[in-house]
């Protein structure tokens, strides 16, 4: 029983089981008018006319007659569940309004190669047995591609399309849209590519989504510009992926991707967060300011970040930090100049050094995030950086957490001291300060000692006590006692006594012998 209008949506053809769309006075479908028939209703046609060809079994002769007739170009095209059993050649065909080839079928090549629609083309759900070609097309409308099934090659090189969308499409074959142009957003949500796929020299004026997308052999978006934002979010990959763009954001969230991963961007901005990959990943800047937003809950065997922004990006949800390398990458710093705070101390002086994003909204942030500065200091100790100066800085910042992390008082003052003094023994600079300072202090305290006069101690004499006058004695010469048989000649007057026998009695004051006093 042939279809009725109801099941598809037309007058369908007289003859049984064929859902063409019926021509009047006819009532049968092209293919199956006879050769007068179809003579008289091909010469109706005329060149930017539409044709309706709905349902119909399109031969390669069939298909020449009619683009003969219209001289390649169409008006209003009508081909939604044709089914082409030759290859379809549309070559240089001009589409003047609107295209249809929804849930149409193309059993052999399927050729659009430098065909031009000025309205918009509509291939849903049509299945593709062999190659097709949209190489050199343009599309000024919306070109939909949804859920189409292409057994071969998918070529769009080269092609300039308004807005396009390919959501959920299924490419068996290789795939390119090398140098393709996008003019608005073009869409590849939970597309399949199940081999290669190539976006090499393409342009994107609006965003790039790949959401969802399933990339079974190797991709390689390497577009020459994006204006909005290239979307990989939930794709998953199972060769290698690389990205060269510029200009835009890459948002690789929750993707997943089994072989080696390699972004090289240019000014551009990405996100990494919840990314899963089982190969070696790396990010590369290549010129102008690359920063990475998000490593929030990121696993990866490996992942290499090389020159690129780390300013504003938490590492604090990074399961295993010792995975990454930091080469070259710029990090957040310390607040410059002095601050007045309300804690203690109230007056602070930072040291220029660099610092995690985390740290730095611990600390200096206007709204406070809660991080654990024991995962701080995990952190600090565990990245591999290739800088000798922010491996220094990051060591003192693995100091820092472990002296706000000490439990006890003690050693946090002990901690206190070994920075106040060296810097945890990474600033030299700061141990010679105080070196200097104390050589300056023990310096001066030396000079002003020696300096001072230095005044014998005299014990003054006590009341009434008077001291006699020392007068030389008439045996001294120049001063010296004059000597007699050996014997000094100085008397001690005040040793002198009297005797009643001998006279005078006196004591030599050189031996305390007495002796007599000469008559």
């Amino acid at each position: 029983m042939p279809p009725s209008f109801l099941d598809v949506g037309w007058i369908t053809c007289a003859h049984d089981g064929c859902a063409g769309a019926a021509h009047q006075p006819y009532g049968r479908c092209l293919a199956h008018l006879g050769p007068d028939e179809l003579d008289s209703r091909l010469r109706a046609l005329s060149p930017g006319q539409g044709v309706d060809l709905r349902g119909t079994l399109v031969g390669a002769e069939l298909l020449d007659l009619v683009l003969a007739a219209t001289c390649r170009s169409l008006g209003r095209a009508r081909f939604d569940l044709a089914r082409f059993t030759s290859p379809a050649r549309f070559a240089g065909v001009e589409f003047l309004g609107d295209a249809s080839f929804a849930r149409a079928r193309f059993d052999g090549l399927a050729s659009f190669f430098g065909s031009r629609f000025t309205g918009n083309v509509s291939f849903a759900e049509t299945a593709f047995a062999r190659e097709l070609s949209m190489h050199g097309a343009r599309v000024h409308g919306h070109a939909s591609f949804d859920r189409v099934r292409v057994g071969s090659d998918a070529l769009f090189g080269d092609a300039c399309l308004s807005s396009a969308s390919f959501d959920q499409a299924d490419f068996t074959g290789f795939t390119s849209f090398d140098g393709t142009r996008f003019h608005g957003e073009a869409r590849f949500r939970g597309a399949r590519f199940r081999k290669a796929v190539s976006l090499s020299r393409s342009a994107f004026d609006g965003a790039a989504a790949f959401e969802g997308a399933r990339f079974a052999g190797g991709a390689f978006l390497s577009p020459s510009s994006v204006a909005g934002r290239l979307v990989l979010a939930g794709a998953r990959t199972d060769g290698k992926l690389e990205i060269d763009a510029s200009g835009c954001l890459i948002d690789l969230r929750n993707a997943q991707v089994t072989g080696r991963l390699v972004l090289r961007l240019d000014d551009a901005d990405v996100d990494l967060r919840g990314l899963v990959s089982r190969g070696q990943a790396s990010v590369v800047r290549r010129a102008g300011r690359v920063r990475v937003l998000s490593l929030e809950r990121l696993d990866v065997d490996r992942l290499s970040l090389t020159g690129v922004d780390l300013a504003g990006c938490h590492l604090a949800g990074v399961p295993d930090p010792g995975r990454l390398r930091l080469t070259g990458c710029v990090f957040a710093t310390t607040p410059r100049g002095v601050q007045l705070r309300l804690s203690w101390p109230p007056v602070r002086w930072w040291s220029r050094r660099q610092l995690l994003a985390d740290e730095h909204t611990l600390r200096f942030g206007p709204t406070r995030r809660a991080v654990d500065p024991g995962r701080l200091k995990h952190l600090y100790a565990g990245l591999r950086v290739d800088d000798d100066r922010t491996a220094t800085d990051f060591a003192f910042g693995a100091m820092e957490m472990r002296r706000i992390t000490a439990a006890r008082p003690a050693t946090r003052m002990a901690l206190g001291a070994y920075w106040l003094v060296s810097g945890y023994g990474l600033r030299t600079g700061r141990a010679l300060a105080w070196f200097v300072l104390v050589a300056a202090v023990a310096a001066g305290g030396f000079l002003w000692s020696s300096s001072a006069p230095q005044h014998a101690a005299r014990r003054p004499p006590g009341p009434g006590t008077s001291v006699p006058a020392q007068e030389p004695s008439p045996g001294t010469r120049h001063g010296f006692p004059a000597t007699r048989g050996g014997r000094t000649g100085v008397t001690a007057r005040a040793g002198v006594r009297a005797s009643p026998l001998r006279g005078p009695v006196r004591r030599d004051e050189d031996d305390g012998r007495p002796g007599r006093s000469p008559a």
